[in-house]
């Protein structure tokens, strides 16, 4: 019995993914739920497992394709006892699988035949960059020339024969990598947020000192009660909650002609992973404490490395905390996430001279950095936000007592 191993729904809006990694290949044996292949949107990657126990007879993508929702991606059949693992002729070999294991004299044949009947994308690319088609490997139906064979071909200059730029700028070493979809996306959204916003970005430091001695006095407390280690952004989280309180255009956006000003706190907590940068939502930040908030950042930071981030953990964010001084970035101007107002920016935390009560000083200084929509947010609406943000930061018993 033949199963197709189809596409999944991708999230609300999402409709188009590409191949990120193929784990198994034709002639495999998988078990019920074992992981086929990974897919990566322009949110999160995704995993397509096996429905059942048996072969995989077919598998119809390659690494960096391009595929929609309910597209089959690979064929397998169901192993009639489950026990056995036997790979047979009989039970590896499809009427598909069949018409691909061809001769070197066929598959250039019907290579040459499959470059005469070209269908747009790949012609206009083939005119445009002077390519021989005859020179293009074909993996389309009846090993047609694909869109992607094209790409791959310019991708590797050394395969093809008539194209004197590429000839030329062989000669120096390069790589060339086909960008993800999140990167694709988080380029689009960047480049959206600058064309549409009117970006302006103010400055301020904080002394971190009593912060500090509070983690210093009481991180082995807390996390011996907690079950989690007491970080500097939940004291960030807590004050970013009482400034958009206080400066609600800071917590708003701009749709069309209206402005909407949430009355939620779902803050963005910008994090490193191995596609990129991505920004899982904290939700309902104004009802967790200290601990809750730690907590819930842990478990977000290890579903980006290991992704496991569904599209619910990504969408519906009011405001964004970005913390570049993990990094060790001193100072930035970090880039409002649409359809977001604002974004915070945390740096570094460096010992620099400061003048107190008239003496010199050697203060653990951070400079913040708030990013924000001058469309929506005046100029001293930021300004004020983020001196609040200062004193909430330098005097944590603000935090604690609301003031």
């Amino acid at each position: 019995m033949s199963i197709e191993i189809k596409v999944p729904a991708l999230g609300e809006s999402v409709s188009e993914a590409s191949i990120a990694k193929l784990h198994k290949k034709v002639g495999d044996q998988v078990k019920a739920d074992e992981l086929i292949l990974e897919l990566e949107t322009d949110k999160v990657t995704l995993e397509v497992n096996a429905l059942v126990e048996g072969v995989i007879n077919e598998i119809r993508v390659k690494e960096g394709d391009n595929v929609r929702v309910g597209d089959i991606v690979a064929l397998m059949t169901q192993e009639k006892n489950s026990t056995s693992h036997a790979k047979t002729p009989e039970n590896l070999t499809t009427k598909t699988n069949q018409s691909t294991i061809s001769s070197p004299v066929n598959q250039t044949t019907n290579n040459n035949n499959a470059s005469q009947f070209l269908s747009p994308a790949p012609k206009k690319l083939i005119a445009e960059n002077n390519l021989d088609p005859k020179n293009i490997s074909g993996t389309g139906k009846d090993q047609r020339i694909t869109k992607g064979d094209v790409i791959n071909a310019l991708a590797n200059p050394q395969n093809t024969q008539n194209n004197s730029i590429n000839s030329q700028a062989n000669s120096k070493p390069v790589e060339r990598v086909k960008m993800s979809k999140l990167r694709q996306k988080i380029a689009e959204r960047l480049k959206e947020s600058q064309n549409t916003a009117a970006i302006l970005t103010t400055f301020n430091e904080a002394d971190m000192s009593a912060i500090m001695a509070i983690r210093s006095e009481y991180k082995e407390i807390f996390e011996k009660k907690h079950q989690v280690k007491l970080g500097f952004m939940s004291f960030f989280v807590k004050a970013c909650v009482i400034a958009l309180k206080e400066i609600p255009a800071v917590n708003a956006e701009i749709d069309g002609n209206d402005i909407i000003y949430k009355n939620f706190y779902d803050l963005g907590v910008a994090v490193g992973s191995p596609q990129g940068l991505v920004v899982p939502v904290l939700r309902d930040a104004d009802r967790l404490n200290l601990a809750q908030i730690e907590k819930n950042i842990s478990e977000l930071g290890t579903k980006a490395r290991d992704g496991k981030l569904t599209i619910a953990d990504l969408t519906g964010a009011s405001f964004t905390i970005s913390n570049g001084g993990v990094y060790g970035s001193l100072m930035s101007t970090p880039i409002i996430n649409p359809p977001q107002s604002a974004i915070l920016g945390m740096h570094k935390i460096q010992e620099r001279p400061m003048v107190v009560n008239g003496e010199i000083k050697i203060r653990p200084m951070m400079y913040l950095a708030l990013s924000y929509d001058h469309r929506i947010i005046d100029g001293k609406e930021a300004v004020t936000f983020l001196v609040r943000i200062k004193e909430l930061l330098e005097d944590p018993r603000r935090l604690v007592l609301d003031i």
